[in-house]
């Protein structure tokens, strides 16, 4: 199947979400194509291809530590994946289960307050850098979608991951170089998980990240 013809009801029966999360996964896709219409969020093209590239790419983080209850999401652009973690930890339940998105765009930040205000999913959006969020909080997860090569984003990650955080990090095609040029300046542990999205992708799951 391709991702053009992937839709709201090939996700329901893949990720078994309950009708009102994929409400929320809906109300999501809607804002983000009215807004899209106006304010530059994600690429156009990508937009017909919701439930496969954005929705489920997002969903199969949360499933890889589906136990965590606290996510920070770095970069998150247009929600991607923190507010689907946010609507998974709904689905489930998890007490006191929260989402903190953090992106220097105040445009998309200000979209992503929409979409909370309107799901009312538990999740913070912060329009500020990254490497100004201090104290940085205690989180179970920090995760980060596109958002810079390895090497650097690894920086942006490693003040949580000191406080007990794991990273959950999706990588495109070229993880394996990636990872090459980012142990000049790191040592880490990483699980290289497959992606259900892309077979040329990973998830790559980092803990005891130090520079070298």
């Amino acid at each position: 199947m391709s991702e053009m013809t992937y839709g709201p009801e090939q996700f329901q029966a893949e990720t078994g979400v309950s009708r009102e999360t994929l409400e929320r996964f809906e109300t999501w896709r809607r804002l983000l194509e009215e807004t899209s219409a106006h304010t530059n969020l994600v690429g156009r093209g990508t937009l017909a291809e919701f439930w496969h590239r954005h929705a489920l790419d997002s969903w199969q983080v949360l499933e890889l530590m589906p136990d965590a209850s606290r996510w920070a999401d770095l970069g998150a652009g247009a929600g991607f994946p923190g507010l689907a973690i946010a609507f998974g930890l709904m689905e489930r339940g998890v007490e006191a289960g929260h989402v903190l998105m953090v992106d220097s765009v105040a445009k998309k930040m200000a979209f992503v307050n929409q979409v909370i205000k309107e799901t009312k999913a538990p999740a913070i959006a912060r329009a500020d850098r990254v490497e100004s969020i201090h104290p940085v909080p205690e989180m179970d997860v920090v995760t980060a979608r596109a958002m810079a090569p390895l090497g650097k984003l690894l920086g942006y990650v490693h003040p949580f991951v000191e406080k007990g955080a794991v990273a959950l990090l999706p990588k495109g095609a070229r993880y394996n170089e990636e990872l090459t040029e980012a142990r000049k300046s790191w040592t880490f542990e990483v699980e290289v998980l497959p992606s259900r999205t892309s077979p040329e992708a990973a998830i790559l799951k980092i803990r005891g990240l130090a520079r070298v």
